[in-house]
């Protein structure tokens, strides 16, 4: 189970972390409420998140307003805030549990386990079918209007799912293109496939930039 934590008492941070990984809980804590929201928006395969309320710079229940904006994952309080009204906004904001600190690291681990089976979701068949021999790929069991580079651009970034890939490793992957076609003829052709997904371009959901690499497709 992989679990991302926002906590500014990084001494609590690491005793949980400590504790949870001997019951093969991963933990990842952010102790910057702003690093955390935008890893949380790039970073889509963690199990559950651990909030506390009282942190620098943003309240936590705001944190989760946000959160709900994009994701579902599944939340725990974690907090010495002992206000009802605390416990009942975040819970309808979307909180799954309350734990008012201090409490036995034990709980915690039950409780995370609990919320996860909770929100166990059987198996989706794959969204995206690729047909080699007719070199057409299905998006949702509709064949997408690809040309040639398209097709070969993003057939390679589903057959390496959640790996950097680098633009010139596109570029050779792309036997349509000509000799004289450059990296951004990759941006270009990606811009394309995104629209063709009906994809936020300031958002996307599949084919996500990699700052310094080129892109990497999430299923």
């Amino acid at each position: 189970m992989k679990v991302v934590m926002i906590e500014d008492d990084l001494e609590l941070a690491e005793i949980l972390s400590e504790y949870l990984k001997k019951y093969g809980i991963e933990v990842k804590n952010y102790d910057d409420p702003f690093i955390a929201l935008s890893a949380l928006h790039i970073e889509k395969d963690y199990d559950a998140l651990i909030l506390d309320l009282t942190l620098p710079g943003m309240d936590g229940l705001e944190i989760l307003k946000k959160l709900r904006e994009f994701s579902d994952i599944p939340v725990i309080i974690s907090s010495a805030r002992s206000d009802l009204s605390d416990k009942v906004i975040g819970l309808e904001l979307g909180a799954d549990d309350y734990l008012p600190k201090p409490y036995d690291p034990k709980e915690l681990e039950a409780r995370l386990k609990a919320i996860t089976r909770r929100r166990a979701k059987p198996p989706k068949e794959p969204e995206f079918r690729i047909y080699k021999n007719r070199r057409e790929i299905a998006y949702k069991d509709q064949v997408l209007p690809l040309t040639p580079a398209e097709y070969e651009v993003l057939s390679y970034l589903i057959e390496h799912p959640n790996q950097p890939i680098n633009r010139e490793e596109l570029l050779y992957a792309c036997e349509s293109l000509s000799e004289s076609a450059s990296e951004k003829t990759i941006d270009v052709i990606v811009s394309r496939i995104r629209h063709k997904l009906g994809e936020d371009p300031k958002n996307p959901r599949y084919i996500l930039s990699v700052r310094g690499v080129g892109y990497k497709f999430v299923p």
